[in-house]
């Protein structure tokens, strides 16, 4: 009896990322949502600049590139052109909350009917660990050595509360892959994601919390404690909106 087994959606291409890096639990739960609903014929991804630039290599459906945090734009582009396809982005902090919030917010608002996968592991990774929107207070970075001055350097943006306040989100969710359980958790809430797409229900953004150990300066072990520590407290999970289900009461 086969008790588990890697997604269909995956490729065998072996992962870049570094060792104890939650990015590879995120791709696995991504295509498992795909295969679960039997759509990687008609699934399209749009690959972000950040450390999951190669995503393309990895998963088995059909991948775009976009430009710097202009993921939301092109998957915009191909749902209108092409509605009968289940479009995803999948985006980390820097490119999603950065250079990219202008496209994620406006794409939120007009309630384009796509996925948005979120990786927040609150710096920014493959450019060397600089301090990114989402660092909290005090974090230290390679650009806040002596950790993140809220006076000089603002807070940190909590884009999923942000975008709850918008009228247009179908679903907003934050979740997490530091234990089993909040895996299940984000494993339920991202085929929710998909789910609402399919059902012409329109925008849905998963933010998960995420580990980053070598730019944390951390083994992979206290990456995840500090998930749990830090992150998780600044960062609650939990449904910050789900209009089907409120419109349901």
């Amino acid at each position: 009896m086969v008790v588990f087994e890697k997604p269909k959606s995956l490729t065998d291409a072996e992962l870049h990322y570094c060792p104890g890096c939650t990015h590879g639990i995120i791709h696995r739960l991504v295509a498992q949502a795909i295969d679960d609903l039997g759509i990687e014929g008609k699934t399209v991804g749009v690959a972000p600049v950040g450390c999951a630039v190669m995503a393309y290599n990895y998963f088995a459906c059909d991948m775009v590139e976009a430009a710097h945090g202009r993921a939301p734009a092109v998957a915009t582009g191909l749902k209108r052109a092409m509605p009968e396809n289940v479009i995803f982005t999948y985006q980390g902090d820097g490119d999603l909350a950065s250079i990219g919030m202008a496209e994620t917010v406006h794409a939120a608002t007009r309630n384009e009917n796509i996925t948005v996968i979120f990786v927040n592991n609150a710096i920014y990774g493959m450019t060397g660990g600089q301090m990114a929107p989402t660092s909290l207070p005090g974090q230290v970075t390679q650009t806040s050595p002596y950790g993140r001055d809220v006076a000089t350097q603002g807070y940190p943006v909590k884009v999923s509360e942000m975008l709850a306040t918008l009228d247009g989100p179908e679903f907003i969710a934050r979740v997490a892959v530091n234990n089993v359980k909040n895996v299940k958790e984000a494993q339920k809430a991202i085929k929710k994601a998909f789910e609402n797409q399919i059902n012409n229900k329109g925008f849905s953004l998963i933010e998960v919390v995420s580990s980053c150990p070598t730019n944390w300066g951390m083994t992979p072990v206290d990456a995840l404690k500090w998930v749990e520590e830090k992150m998780i407290p600044y960062y609650p999970l939990g449904v910050y909106k789900d209009r089907s289900a409120k419109e349901a009461e």
